[in-house]
């Protein structure tokens, strides 16, 4: 348990040494330990725990590590049932944490959230990437910190929850799920990662994980960069109307209000730096659920400009070029109307 107190002490010091916090809890060994770490920093720990309702038994599952949370220390613990639907057709796996995490920030109560997510799973999420073609900003893995979610254990192995779990004599669930060869995850986390162990012959986890590091370290100032021209390009414009699009979700990057982009400065850069740019306004503006093939969309209403249409994102709103602006329009009211794409607990929330 040494090892686990310590990175959530770390953690717990490094951001502000918060007097509450939320913990969200599975009743696996990563989230137990992580619950268990973060009661002996001293703070009010609230364990919230999401009921997928997906697999029989889920609900005694998520009442049983409820009474775990409490019998460890933690304040309150919540159970959370929800209802989880693939309507965008990204899979359920994908749908069950898009809901999972929106649920868990509805509980929050501005609380931070922390996440069990260890280097195995940084390691995992980088291949994931590598595998479906995506950029930079997903092969650079899990962030520590990204408001409002914390994952004090990514320095740490799954082999060190688990034997934290085992000191102290926590039972521990199992997921069947994590061993179900329907999930690509599973399968790079049982068959890709042994082969390449067994290619590389050692561990290649650390060096994963050391990659994803590098890469999180040059897209944090690529990032940076595009900040600050998007604010040099939009320092004399003024503020959108009252109607401008809300935020659709909570985000950690500055939310500037402006649904207008000018387009001069834009044209001329570079296509890597003009995506990232666009990514940024787009997501001071709040919509976060962008990527690459929207991005080349709206880049070509710059760079390949012959009077087409706007460009629609994911939640309705549309981007569209106006005379020598780019802007951004809410969707009609609907299904997204206001942007809001928080599906709310089926059931009341158990104590």
């Amino acid at each position: 348990m040494w090892a686990v107190t310590t990175a959530v002490r770390t953690w717990w010091e490094s951001y502000g040494r918060p007097s509450r916090i939320c913990v969200a809890l599975s009743g696996g060994a990563d989230s137990l330990a992580l619950t268990a770490g973060a009661i002996r920093t001293g703070a009010q720990v609230t364990a919230l725990v999401v009921d997928h309702q997906l697999q029989e038994g889920s609900t005694q599952v998520a009442h049983h590590a409820a009474d775990q949370a409490r019998q460890l220390g933690c304040v309150d613990a919540l159970v959370i049932p929800i209802i989880v639907t693939d309507e965008q057709g990204a899979g359920m796996e994908a749908a069950a944490r898009e809901a999972r995490y929106a649920a868990l920030d509805m509980l929050r109560a501005g609380q931070p959230v922390l996440l069990g997510h260890t280097q195995d799973d940084q390691a995992e999420t980088l291949l994931l990437g590598l595998l479906r073609g995506s950029g930079p900003r997903a092969i650079a893995g899990m962030l520590p910190w990204e408001e409002p979610w914390g994952r004090p254990l990514l320095g740490l192995r799954r082999l060190d929850t688990q034997a934290a779990c085992a000191e102290h004599t926590i039972d521990v669930w199992e997921d069947p799920q994590n061993s179900d060869p329907a999930f690509t995850r599973v399968r790079v986390r049982h068959e890709l990662l042994p082969l390449l162990r067994d290619i590389s012959g050692g561990d290649v986890v650390p060096g994963l994980a050391r990659t994803a590091q590098l890469v999180r370290e040059d897209t944090v100032q690529l990032d940076a960069q595009a900040a600050d021209l998007l604010d040099r390009l939009t320092a004399e414009l003024p503020l959108s109307e009252p109607n401008s699009l809300p935020p659709a979700e909570p985000t950690s990057l500055p939310v500037s209000g402006l649904c207008d982009l000018p387009i001069s400065g834009l044209c001329d850069l570079p296509d890597p730096t003009l995506r990232r740019v666009l990514r940024l306004w787009l997501h001071r503006n709040g919509q976060t659920q962008v990527g690459y093939p929207h991005l080349t969309s709206i880049a070509r209403l710059l760079t390949d400009w012959h009077g087409q249409g706007p460009v629609t994102i994911p939640g309705g709103a549309t981007v569209r070029r106006h005379h020598q602006q780019l802007t951004l329009q809410a969707p009609t009211c609907g299904e997204h109307c206001c942007g809001d794409t928080y599906p709310h607990p089926p059931a009341p929330i158990f104590r």
